[in-house]
């Protein structure tokens, strides 16, 4: 978490955008746990992680959208979902992770 936490203000620090994600839920089998996050830069530099890879890709998407309407989100994969299943979400469970803008600190 610290190396993240150390992107993160590198990032701000060049004066860069940056989104948040964070997982929040994992209902049967997932990647990773509650609280695994991955930070985002506006120009799509990546530091953390919220699956091990499987949706990280889904992921990145997903924040470059949120810096662009500064909305936060909450995105769910899972198996059965055959966009979750296309970026290889492959684990049986479903994770939610919540996307939103940070602020500088």
């Amino acid at each position: 978490m610290k190396e993240l936490l150390d992107e993160i203000a590198r990032w701000q620090a060049a004066g860069r955008r940056v989104a948040l994600a964070r997982v929040v839920a994992v209902n049967g089998s997932g990647p990773r746990d509650p609280g695994a996050a991955m930070g985002v830069s506006e120009d799509g530099e990546v530091a953390g992680s919220v699956s091990g890879g499987c949706v990280e890709g889904a992921v990145v998407a997903e924040a470059l959208e949120v810096l662009a309407s500064g909305e936060p989100r909450l995105c769910t994969f899972g198996y059965s979902d055959d966009e979750a299943f296309s970026v290889g979400l492959t684990c049986g469970g479903i994770i939610r992770v919540f996307v939103e803008p940070l602020d500088q600190w």
